[in-house]
């Protein structure tokens, strides 16, 4: 299904449930980019790409974490590479010392497992140096004051200790992705294929919109896929638990309308 058309997907989904009777339709996402799915559908109400790909060159500095970009998403490294050379400012974050690295202003090297924690504490460095974009927090975000308190759980050396990364390169990353907007974060399977994936994507679209990196030419939250057509496959409702449009199986609501509509 992540090589399929959309056409196909549908229509797939679809014979499974009218004509098979059986919600349980599935494909690859669900391994690789299901936090992706449920974290940025619950920030952000799509589970998909914020901004297209060809943004990646409006963007002032690129936040690239959980991915090896030239090797698992040529086309996309290419961009970045070129962006990097353009003078935008490039942050990596990988435990390996990938590609990328060699045109980075600044290489954090974290450890496995220790996302959540580095990109909170990016975000209190954040709000410590007074960057956040009050503006479009107060107009556009939710629960603003809840997520200032969780990031008392989040002190410099706790953050420090947990992801390996001296707390002043953390700052200056944070700095760096701050003050040069629009800010767009590439991520890929680093940050999905855990065990608290969900909680990753959150705090990837956390630090976006503590930043008002959402809804501009260049910003954004973008997931690279593993597939050309795994982002269309979720669309389309191959997923057991999701109808077309990402309408849940368990609203009595949306079940209802595709019983009228399919018979």
């Amino acid at each position: 299904a992540g090589k399929c058309t959309n056409e196909d997907n549908y229509v797939m989904q679809k014979f499974a449930r009218a004509v098979l009777g059986t919600n349980n339709v599935d494909h690859c996402a669900r391994l690789c980019h299901a936090p992706t799915v449920t974290g940025l559908a619950y920030a952000f109400g799509s589970g998909a790409m914020t901004n297209p790909i060809a943004d990646v060159l409006e963007a002032a500095s690129l936040f690239v974490i959980g991915s090896n970009t030239t090797s698992a998403h040529p086309v996309i490294g290419i961009k970045v590479k070129q962006a990097a050379r353009q003078g935008k400012k490039l942050i990596v974050a990988n435990p390996l010392e990938i590609e990328l690295v060699k045109f980075a202003d600044i290489w954090l090297r974290q450890r496995p497992g220790s996302d959540v924690a580095l990109l909170m504490g990016m975000c209190r460095a954040i709000l410590e140096a007074g960057l956040e974009d009050k503006e479009f927090i107060a107009s556009r975000c939710e629960e603003y004051e809840a997520f200032k308190v969780s990031l008392d759980r989040f002190p410099p050396e706790f953050v420090s200790r947990v992801t390996g990364v001296a707390w002043g390169d953390i700052q200056a990353a944070a700095v760096m992705y701050a003050q040069n907007k629009p800010g767009s974060i590439l991520y890929a399977m680093g940050i999905t294929q855990s065990s608290h994936g969900h909680d990753n994507v959150l705090a990837v679209a956390n630090l976006a919109m503590l930043t008002g990196n959402i809804g501009k030419v260049g910003s954004g939250v973008n997931p690279l896929r593993g597939h050309n057509k795994m982002q269309g496959a979720c669309d389309m409702g191959g997923l057991p638990d999701l109808y077309p449009g990402y309408q849940r199986v368990a609203d009595p609501a949306a079940r209802e309308k595709f019983e009228k509509a399919w018979g």
